[in-house]
């Protein structure tokens, strides 16, 4: 592995239907909605896993137990973990700041981020293994599609406002404030709504 040191956090939900993606079920239903977020989740553990970067685990809520999960551990290799917090702030904390105590980096990611590669994945461990304190993968739509840190932070994950366009500001803010230096990824985008799930399709064609 590229990058023994590290970890990679793959972030999901069982693909129970009307739990995932509601957004998108006025154009698929609640079945397809759930379907396209099993499929993205699959790309995206595909990438993380096949890149041979570091070990990857699988964040499940609201536990381990659906099938799905047990699936990905056998398909991908992942190790699977339970999501912990009453909101996903302090679950990506919790994530995080476990994960830190085994090893000296990590990054975090959604299984919707439909923008991100291995390159991008090899981009931030790079960062992280070179000294980094921080990486942020920026969202078109004002939030982020990746974190890595070297040290736990709390800071950064408490009291956002989540999902709104003032995610991002806010988390810059608190890495200045935390005397973090950071690298920014690529611009990058997820997919929460039927235009993005025919660019991520786009997408999944080219490559």
């Amino acid at each position: 592995m590229e990058f023994p040191q590290g970890r990679i956090l793959v972030f999901a939900k069982a693909p129970i239907p009307g739990q995932v993606k509601t957004r998108l079920a006025g154009q698929y239903g609640e079945q397809g909605a759930a379907h396209v977020y099993r499929d993205l989740a699959r790309w995206t553990l595909d990438y993380a896993a096949h890149a041979d970067l570091c070990r990857v685990q699988l964040w499940c809520a609201p536990d381990t137990r659906h099938g799905f999960f047990w699936a990905c551990r056998r398909d991908y290799g992942v190790d699977l973990r339970t999501q912990k917090g009453i909101d996903l702030g302090r679950r990506m904390h919790h994530a995080l700041s476990r994960t830190l105590r085994d090893c000296a980096y990590a990054i975090l990611l959604g299984s919707d981020c439909a923008s991100l590669n291995r390159d991008h994945l090899r981009s931030a461990l790079r960062a992280l293994a070179a000294g980094q304190d921080a990486v942020l993968g920026p969202a078109e739509d004002g939030g982020y599609v990746l974190v890595g840190l070297r040290q736990s932070c709390p800071r950064l994950f408490r009291n956002l406002n989540w999902s709104s366009r003032h995610v991002l500001p806010q988390t810059r803010q608190r890495l200045k404030q935390a005397g973090l230096r950071w690298l920014e990824l690529p611009m990058g985008w997820d997919v929460d709504h039927p235009d993005a799930v025919r660019r991520w399709r786009q997408q999944c064609r080219e490559f």
